[in-house]
Order: structure tokens, then sequence, then C-alpha cells
């Protein structure tokens, strides 16, 4: 795991007689650590009285709980489309610049500020200026100290990157256990987990598998997914950040990690540069739609609102070529309710005030389901939708145009 510079034959080798342990409690709360729990942020080392195994076995299976519960994180885009079940798993799926880590940092901050969440990151083939970004955005937003950061970076060793998830799920189970509250575990990236077990399986010699991974990916992958999970004592939900080589979904890897996962959140680069942010793709993405989670009004709005975006998408090869003017006036309504929708699931982030001087809010999910059922009924069809964009709830649109008017 560490440099063998120095080693030689004959060395005296000391046998501890114990698996790999990492520092755990809240006094890693606001510290940035390496994958043996050292610290790396320059504060000084970090004073724990209690270490924990990185390799436990998951709950027995009578212990774990369903989920069945919505945490909510204040942005619309993420509550209405793809809602968080409290011990679910979620991925964000997405190239770069598409805004991934922007909505970790507004998730870590929504959910701490709100609901006073205790979060563990756990930074998998991270480079320098991702993690140095993300230790200052969480520090300008006073949510640092509500945070334990596991790093295992893009310059070292496969067997650190390959080992970070579980020093992050080890914190992540203590805060667990021992608080009974929810935790939040981010790994940003899961999809470099993978990748580092296929350099260690090709430097210890193994014979890959037909598909080119590691023969053992899925089983080193559920060993991660399966300790994630609700007991009676707490819940960890899991967010996960995964990178698509090539935008390819077909890829084995992605394949292994989706059987795990609940919500799929897709990152749209078309939507990202539409500077509609968060940059979801309500059709692509999809959560765990149950009617009894949910709630009546919730599901049946969603299901209304994803009729509505899946015409406009199959009427815009037909606005592309001759133009809105020779739609009828139903698909005329639904086009202009569907672009309503689609600019009121937009909104400022706090994370992202700095840089664009409008602040952030954060917004119900019973409010986010209102203001698309006024949509679809129609409500506001005399109105465009420009004045829907970047507001919070949808009484701002009306204030919007009377204040320009």
């Amino acid at each position: 795991m560490l440099p063998t510079t120095g080693l030689k034959l004959g060395l005296p080798v000391k046998d501890t007689g114990d698996v790999l342990r990492v520092p755990v409690g809240t006094e890693m709360l606001g510290r940035v650590a390496n994958v043996f729990g050292q610290p790396i942020d320059k504060k000084g080392p970090i004073h724990t009285t209690d270490t924990a195994p990185i390799h436990v076995p998951s709950p027995e299976f009578p212990e774990v709980k369903s989920p069945s519960e919505v945490i909510e994180t204040g942005i619309k885009g993420i509550d209405f489309l793809t809602p968080f079940i409290k011990g679910g798993k979620i991925g964000f799926f997405g190239g770069a610049g598409v805004g991934k880590t922007q909505l970790v940092t507004e998730i870590i901050h929504n959910t701490t500020i709100k609901h006073g969440t205790k979060s563990v990151f756990a930074g998998v083939g991270e480079r320098t200026r991702e993690g140095n970004e993300l230790v200052l955005t969480l520090e300008e937003t006073n949510v640092l100290e509500n945070v334990a950061i596991v790093l295992g970076q893009m310059n070292e060793y496969p067997a650190m990157r390959f080992r970070t998830p579980l020093t992050g799920v080890t914190l992540a189970e203590y805060f667990r256990d021992l608080t009974g509250k929810e935790v939040l575990l981010f790994i940003d990236n899961i999809f470099r987990f993978i990748q580092a077990g296929a350099e260690i399986s090709t430097v210890l010699g193994r014979i890959p598998s037909e598909i080119g991974y590691q023969s053992t990916m899925n089983s080193e992958l559920g060993e991660i997914q399966e300790r994630i999970v609700s007991t009676s004592k707490g819940s960890i939900t899991s967010v996960q950040a995964v990178y698509v080589p090539a935008d390819d979904f077909s890829d084995p890897a992605i394949q292994a990690i989706f059987s795990h996962l609940d919500s799929v959140v897709v990152l749209s680069r078309k939507i990202a540069q539409q500077k509609i942010f968060p940059a979801v793709d309500a059709l692509s993405s999809s959560s765990t739609l149950d009617e009894a989670i949910l709630g009546s009004d919730h599901y049946k709005t969603l299901k209304a609102a994803l009729k509505v975006l899946e015409r406009y998408r199959s009427l815009q090869n037909i606005i592309a070529i001759l133009g809105e003017g020779e739609l009828s006036e139903a698909e005329k309504v639904t086009v202009s309710r569907a672009k309503k929708i689609l600019k009121f699931l937009s909104q400022p982030f706090y994370t992202a005030e700095q840089f664009t001087n409008v602040p952030g809010v954060y917004v119900n999910r019973e409010d986010t389901v209102k203001g698309v059922e006024a949509i679809l009924s129609g409500k506001y069809d005399e109105l465009s939708d420009d004045p829907f964009y970047m507001i919070s709830v949808v009484e701002d649109a009306e204030k919007k145009v009377k204040e320009s008017s």
C-alpha cells in the first residue's frame, strides 16, 4: 500500500495478528485523512480513543431494515424526480463538468444545515485539485465540521484507492451504530474503485475475466455495498458518483454498480449547456417509485410530469425542422408546460453563491410537488417559461413577472 523503496530480503517483520484498523469517532469530523486514518490536512494529529477494523462482515439479513422513508435534500430536481430513500443507494452518472461535485457539496450543505446530518466523504481516485476544492467549499459554507473526509488520491498506489471506500464505510458505521441517526456516505468515484481492483489483479498476475475486468469484481463491490444499509441502530444512505467510460452504460463495471442502486440520477451535458442546474435528465433518471413511500400526490404528479416531458422529447425533432408554429394547439400547450417544468426544477445553490451572486434556496418537497401540479393544471399557461428559471417556489414566477412589468 506504501512505497517499497528500501525493502530487502532479511528485514525483520512483525505480525500484529490483526487487520488494518482506523481511528473512528467524532474527532474525525472536520478532518481530512488518508486510508490509514492519518491526517493529511496539516491541522495536527487526530486524537481518538476508538479504532475499528476496516474488514468486518455486513449485517445479517434479519438485521437489515427495508428503506421506507424519504430524505429531503431541498433540491427540487432531486426531491421530485429521484427522491433519496433513507438507507438507500443513489448513483450520480455523468461526465466531467456537468455538476456532480457541485451537487454533492450542495447535498452535504443542505442536509447538515436543515437536519444536522453527519456525512462521510470517501474520495476514491480524487485529483488533488478536486479534493482541495471540496474542502475549501465545505469550509466556506460552514459545514466542514460535520463531515469526515477520507482521500485515496489518483497519484497513490492502487491498493490505497482500493481500500479507501472501506475506511469510509467503517467511519459511517461508527456514526450509525453510536449516534443512531442517519449518516450520509459520499463515494466519489466508485468506478475508480473497480479500476484500482483491476490494477491490483494485474499486478498479482490473475487472469482477467472475458469482459476484461478482474474476475473478482462483483464480490469486491458487494463487500462494500452490502455494508451500506439501515439497521435497527440507524441508517447509512450512500451517494455514489459514477464515471461512465466513453458514455457507455453497457460497460460491465457500470452494470455491476447499477445492480446495487435504488436511485439513478443521470446528469446531462445538453441540459447543463442550457444553464439548467442541477442538470438532471428527467427521462433517463429513475428512483424507487413506490406510492406508499412517496405519497399519493407526489406519485401521481411525477407520473403526469414524466408523461408531458416524454411527449415534449418526441416532438423535439418536429420543432427543430418545422418550428413550434406547426404543432396543434394541444401540443403547443404540452410543449409550453414541459418547458416550464424543466425551468422550474432548476434552482440557485448555496455552494455556488460566490460565483453567481444569487442567494441559494432550500425548497420543501411538498412545495415542489405543488408547483409542478400547478403548472400541469394549466394555472400558469398564460406565462412564458422564462420566469420559472432559478426560482424557489412556483409563486415566485408571478412575482418576477410583476416586478419586470
